[in-house]
């Protein structure tokens, strides 16, 4: 065998070894990969039950429902399409009607998701509360002034 033949046989054999290796990372994650949608892309797209998905959209207003043991039950819309979420846990301190959401969890066969896991999104204005006492301290904040985060009116 030649110089370049064996190069040629190293080069195939590392491309393949590396094709393998791509192969199995991608089936690894196919598991664990969750694609994020809307209430109207769940709706169009028809997707079956028990898919692993997350919604995200804003709680819509007048729909949250607490039961017994944490159960909490919700409709998440995009203003177009809403769809229900039940979830048994403590939800997040932003989490409120109206309030921005995502929710992931497995679609069941009545089109309602089965929440493990909910976040609350907040807004660009958002500001914790320990930087808003600072700034009332320093005579900085307004009642009823939208700041950026850096505390300059906008």
């Amino acid at each position: 065998m030649t110089r370049k033949q064996r190069r040629l046989v190293l080069i195939g054999a590392s491309l393949g070894v590396l094709a393998v290796a791509a192969a199995l990372v991608l089936s690894a994650l196919r598991d664990s990969i969750v694609f994020f949608n809307s209430p109207t892309d769940v709706a169009e797209k028809h997707i079956s039950p028990g898919t692993r998905m997350r919604i995200g959209g804003l709680v819509k207003p007048g729909s949250v429902e607490r039961g017994d043991n944490l159960l909490v039950l919700f409709a998440v819309t995009d203003g177009k399409t809403d769809i229900r979420v039940r979830y048994n846990g403590i939800v997040p301190d932003l989490f409120r009607e109206g309030q921005g959401v995502v929710a992931e969890g497995k679609l069941e066969s009545d089109r309602t998701l089965a929440a493990d896991t909910v976040l609350a999104k907040h807004d660009e204005r958002y500001m914790p509360r320990e930087v808003v006492d600072a700034l009332k301290k320093s005579g900085r904040w307004q009642e009823g002034q939208t700041q950026d985060v850096r505390g300059k009116p906008q």
